[in-house]
């Protein structure tokens, strides 16, 4: 009698199977049926033990049934045709199905992990980011990673009606923090809120309230179900008119910050999700679908943005949606270029972020048509290049500053300062240096010296025979350049060296009482004079006579 029970228990749980794998797929009218459908179920799969591959399914079925079939030839014991018979239901379960050439039945909720339509694809359409296949994290010298997210708006909109079980959900938070953890949380990079929905709609929190992962990550764990129903368009709805606003600190279009959407959900949308999610494309919004057991594919197929290979994934059960978090890694990653030095600018690659860069060319040198090549430049041709004074090009893109005269060369190495080359004595005057203005001056020559057409040495000159001495009465020449001044006698030098004063004591000399001497002197003035014109006298006759002897010459 035992053995017939179990026998028609193990009939039921292979026909549950089957039930399961045909049936369960179809989405029922109400969410109360289909809770009750999803908690079947899941105990259909508790007792039929499936796992995430065919082999692993027939293995994990056909260990399960050895395990019975010990069990039943244990209490069979001496009971061969009972126990021929069990072996035979066996065969029939799991041998013929399997010699065929095809897997053990799969139902659509297998464990693991799959997307509509084959492998990911180029994450949010733009150049520059991961692709399925590359590398995802890149590693530099440092230990850092090279592969960044790109600041996003991003909202997450999941289900959280009856049928999500409370350790389900909690599955869908642990799921939303591990992708917040592989981004950059904060103002100006990524800002994240969180749209929680059943038959009503809950914002738990907006793109502005945090702006550090902790408190995201801790704001997300606070998150509790709502009720029955799953109104996803309704849910979409409210994150389009609430959640994207600008009043809740969504980025303007002048920003250029892609608006995510990642909507999960296990079930079948109750209202015009499809209408409402073109509505929400139209705006810009970029939107995500994951599905999870008996969702409907072709409602996340309606919701999700073009391609919809990018944009729908689909996992059995929510103990493994954690593994669609390395996918929106992947995604949202974008590689730094400039890092990994792939860049092919010849001279400085600048990282711009979200996997974008430009080339920068040297001091000196010009970008070409290319945006990655250089060439030089002349800035002192051009006159861009900053020099105060004077600009001198040194060779090909390279050039210094120079000062003018009577200037200095600051620490800028572009602009002057004047100084005083008198008082610092690098004026080069041979004579006197004169100071006209900041960093100006002229050169002056002593007295007696005139300023050379070099206008820094001098020439002496004589100005006695100039007559630029300035002496009153007599300039007497003492060599190149010098004089000094005399006076006539009966006249002194004054203390100016140069004008004359008359002497009173001399005319007090000429007096009677020197009469004699003044007699004797005129006595002797006239003897000379007389003596004299004798000597002139003969002279003449002396020369007469010459001139007759030549004309007696010149008639022979």
């Amino acid at each position: 009698m035992e053995a017939d029970e179990m026998m028609k228990g193990s009939s039921l749980v292979g026909e549950e199977q089957r039930t399961q794998a045909g049936g369960i797929g179809d989405i029922h009218g109400n969410e109360e049926h289909e809770d009750l459908a999803k908690e079947t179920d899941g105990e259909g799969r508790a007792a039929a033990g499936l796992v995430s591959s065919p082999s692993g399914a027939a293995h994990s079925t056909a260990g399960a049934q050895d395990r019975m079939a010990g069990a039943m030839g244990f209490r069979l014991g001496a009971s061969p045709l009972r126990f021929f018979v069990f072996l035979l239901l066996l065969f029939l379960l799991v041998w013929v199905p399997t010699a065929r050439g095809q897997p053990a039945r799969r139902s659509r909720r297998q464990l693991g992990l799959r997307k509509l339509g084959g492998s990911l694809g180029t994450t949010l359409g733009s150049t520059g980011y991961s692709r399925a296949g590359q590398p995802q994290v890149l590693r530099g010298g440092g230990g850092s990673d090279i592969c960044k997210s790109q600041p996003l708006d991003l909202v997450f909109i999941i289900d959280s009606s009856r049928s999500v079980r409370p350790r389900e959900f909690t599955k869908v938070k642990s799921f939303v923090t591990k992708i917040i953890d592989s981004l950059d949380i904060g103002a100006t990079a990524t800002r994240v809120a969180l749209v929680n929905y059943a038959s009503t709609v809950k914002i738990e929190f907006n793109l502005q309230t945090y702006s550090d992962k902790a408190s995201v990550k801790r704001a997300v764990s606070r998150v509790i179900p709502l009720s029955t129903g799953t109104m996803s368009g309704l849910a979409i709805q409210t994150a389009m008119d609430e959640a994207f606003t600008v009043e809740a600190g969504a980025r303007t279009a002048s920003f250029n910050i892609p608006k995510v959407a990642i909507m999960v959900t296990d079930g079948r949308p109750q209202d015009q999700a499809e209408e409402v999610a073109a509505q929400a494309r139209a705006a810009g919004i970029e939107i995500y679908a994951v599905g999870v057991d008996r969702a409907d594919m072709q409602s996340l197929r309606t919701i999700a943005s073009e391609p919809l290979d990018d944009h729908v994934f689909y996992v059995e059960t929510y103990g493994v949606i954690e593994k669609v978090t390395s996918r929106f890694r992947e995604t949202f990653c974008a590689l730094d270029q400039c890092a990994l030095g792939t860049h092919q600018c010849e001279h400085v690659c600048v990282s711009d972020g979200g996997g974008a860069h430009h080339c920068e060319c040297s001091q000196g040198y010009t970008l070409n048509e290319d945006q990655k090549t250089c060439s030089p430049i002349d800035k002192c041709a051009l006159n861009t290049h900053g020099c105060e004074h004077i600009c001198v090009r040194d060779r090909a893109g390279a050039y210094h500053c120079e000062c003018y005269e009577g200037y200095i060369l600051n620490e800028d190495k572009k602009t002057c300062s004047a100084q005083d080359k008198c008082a610092l004595g690098t004026h080069e005057c041979e004579h006197i240096c004169v100071s006209d203005r900041a960093g100006a001056h002229h050169c002056e020559c002593y007295e007696g010296y005139v300023l050379n057409r070099d206008k820094k040495t001098c020439s002496a000159q004589n100005q006695c025979a100039l007559g630029t001495h300035r002496c009153e009465h007599l300039c007497m020449s003492d060599g190149p350049g010098a004089y000094h001044c005399e006076c006539r006698p009966g006249y002194h030098l004054n203390e100016d060296g140069r004008s004359c004063a008359a002497i009173q004591e001399a005319q007090r000399l000429v007096s009677t009482e020197d009469a004699c001497g003044c007699e004797a002197t005129l006595a002797f003035q006239e003897k000379v004079t007389s003596r004299l014109q004798r000597l002139s006298a003969k002279l003449d006759d002396i020369l007469e006579k010459l001139q007759i002897n030549d004309l007696r010459q010149v008639r022979r």
